[in-house]
């Protein structure tokens, strides 16, 4: 599964990395993509750390689509098709054993734009 892995993260990836002008590069690696709000001041922080947005991970048996506004805002998770709910480990995570189709790609992208849209509407950004 490793190499299928490397495939599912390469189709996940630009949709969260699409979002990156925004925010900043954390980590990014073959293996894990993260992005944070930028570090500075007025951005807010998290014990003195910029705060987590999201991330693509390969694990162990599955690769992870972390999107962590979720948590915060239940009109957006409220949107989730039932689709990709099916995919939903927790409250912000997606596990993906292979390549999601097109049209739960759209959803992540726009799912991820929204997001970056609704903490710049906070001022996080």
């Amino acid at each position: 599964m490793p190499g299928e892995f490397s495939r599912v993260f390469a189709a996940l990836k630009p949709a969260l990395a699409s979002e990156a002008p925004r925010l900043a590069v954390k980590t990014d690696s073959a293996t894990e993509y993260t992005l944070v709000t930028k570090a500075a001041s007025p951005y807010p922080q998290h014990k003195g750390q910029p705060m987590w947005f999201g991330a693509v991970k390969i694990g162990k048996s599955y690769v992870s689509y972390h999107l962590m506004p979720l948590y915060m805002n239940a009109t957006l998770t409220n949107s989730i098709s039932p689709a990709l709910k099916k995919q939903m480990q927790g409250k912000s995570c997606f596990n993906f054993k292979t390549a999601p189709d097109r049209t739960t790609l759209k959803e992540l992208e726009r799912l991820t734009a929204a997001s970056v849209d609704h903490w710049a509407d906070q001022n996080w950004l």
